[in-house]
């Protein structure tokens, strides 16, 4: 069924049809859905406009979906998990019909007493709301939340196996430029400048854009993780991890690196063990994304040292106020986010090989394979490059490839507009925007 969108100016409302199928997939399963992602990504949208007029064009009737926002201060009364329970329950008035109770902004729930027991430690949350309502056959359970105090491993773990969790990010390429009003060429410039935050296209300037996702990391991003780790100090050092991640997209490193960085950078002392786990929390929430680095020969994880990429390309831009717009790093970030939203299991590679240096003594040596993409038993090996056009250019792009012993799929995605094609090793060749507008570039 197709999902009727608007766009206008002041009020965008997407398609975002890859999450409405997968809701539409996991409807009725018996288990609750779990919709996480980055705060401000459309995950309120999704549920409450775009999946609820999808119910509602199948025949579910109004009365039949139940939905509750918990950050309005007229439900502030239901963030005691009894009353939510009791609202919940009362708008379930017939056994044969079935109901889709739609939660938002579920972490604002208080977890209280439990006022039928003495045990102090016995609390009532609305993990038992949502667990108690999912024992109805008749009733099929969403909720969303913020990442301050609602993680998705934090609720799958909860929910005891029995929740799927759908998880939201920044607007795509294709879901961009869908609503932008320019060329692919245009569309591309101010994806890589302002990214993928649906709020960003209704705004017209520089200074608009800039503002709003400076302040969606200042008094957003930052604030979560500040109050869900009760983090009174090293603030300074969040800050500067932040931005040395920012400085450094594509870069291999490792927090004894980071380390390192700090103090003779920044004349900071910080523990490595302290780095990585302020990583962790930057991953938890959604802003940075962690790739592990594989040796393609040799069939093993490398841990030495692993790349960091920001979850969307504008609030990377925004951390270093929009100074250090290097298009290859950026071109790189947006292909490893598209790889992940396509729910790809994606690698970095090395590819390790003997030669001989200039006194004719044996040494081995490591080229990079910028993403090993696996789908199943399918595999792909694909480098992100402005042009191939130079011919010393190109050749520096294929080396990796042309030493990887095996006959899956070979790619090198382009900044260049070209009509793919494919060499006489077998390599293709394709334009980013054509990449990232057909999935099927892939199959």
């Amino acid at each position: 069924m197709r999902i009727d969108a608007k766009i206008l100016r002041g009020d965008i409302m997407l398609p975002r049809k890859q999450y409405v199928d997968m809701l539409i997939k996991k409807r009725d399963n018996g288990r609750v859905k779990v919709i996480t992602g980055l705060r401000r990504c459309g995950k309120s949208v999704l549920l409450f406009q775009l999946y609820k007029s999808y119910l509602e064009q199948d025949g579910v009737p109004e009365e039949q979906i139940i939905s509750l926002a918990l950050d309005i201060l007229e439900n502030a009364k239901y963030r005691n998990p009894m009353e939510l329970d009791k609202y919940i329950r009362e708008r379930i008035v017939h056994d044969k019909k079935r109901y889709y109770v739609f939660i938002d902004e579920i972490q604002f729930v208080s977890e209280i007493q439990n006022p039928y027991v003495d045990d102090p430690e016995a609390k009532i949350t609305f993990i038992d709301v949502v667990l108690g309502l999912m024992q109805k056959d008749n009733v099929d359970v969403y909720v969303a939340g913020s990442n301050s105090k609602m993680l998705s491993s934090d609720i799958l773990t909860q929910f005891r196996d029995r929740a799927d969790e759908i998880r939201v990010y920044p607007l795509s390429f294709a879901e961009f430029y869908d609503s932008y009003a320019g060329d692919k060429r245009g569309a591309w410039q101010d994806y890589c400048t302002y990214g993928g935050m649906p709020l960003t296209l209704t705004m017209d300037s520089h200074e608009d854009k800039s503002r709003y996702l400076r302040e969606l990391f200042e008094r957003t991003y930052i604030k979560d993780i500040l109050e869900r780790h009760k983090i009174r100090n090293n603030t300074e050092v969040l800050d500067v991890l932040l931005d040395v991640i920012a400085s450094g997209i594509g870069s291999l490193t490792n927090p004894t690196r980071l380390s390192n960085t700090f103090a003779s950078e920044r004349q900071i002392k910080v523990a490595s063990d302290t780095i990585d786990t302020y990583l962790k929390y930057f991953s938890d929430a959604f802003l940075l994304r962690k790739a592990e680095r594989y040796d393609v020969k040799g069939r093993r994880y490398i841990k030495s040292t692993s790349k960091y990429y920001y979850s969307d390309p504008g609030l990377r831009n925004a951390r270093l106020r929009f100074r250090q717009l290097e298009e290859p790093h950026l071109m790189e970030n947006v292909l490893y986010n598209d790889l992940i939203r396509r729910n790809l299991d994606v690698d970095v590679g090395v590819v390790e090989y003997n030669t001989k240096d200039n006194n004719g003594k044996n040494i081995r040596k490591q080229l990079e394979v910028d993403f090993v993409v696996n789908r199943g038993f399918e595999r792909y090996y694909i480098q992100s490059a402005l042009s191939v056009a130079d011919p010393e250019k190109r050749a520096q792009e294929t080396s990796s490839l042309l030493r990887i012993p095996d006959s899956f799929r070979k790619m090198i995605v382009v900044k260049d507009y070209m009509k793919p094609w494919i060499d006489e090793h077998g390599i293709q060749y394709i334009g980013i925007e054509q990449f990232l507008l057909d999935e099927g570039s892939l199959k």
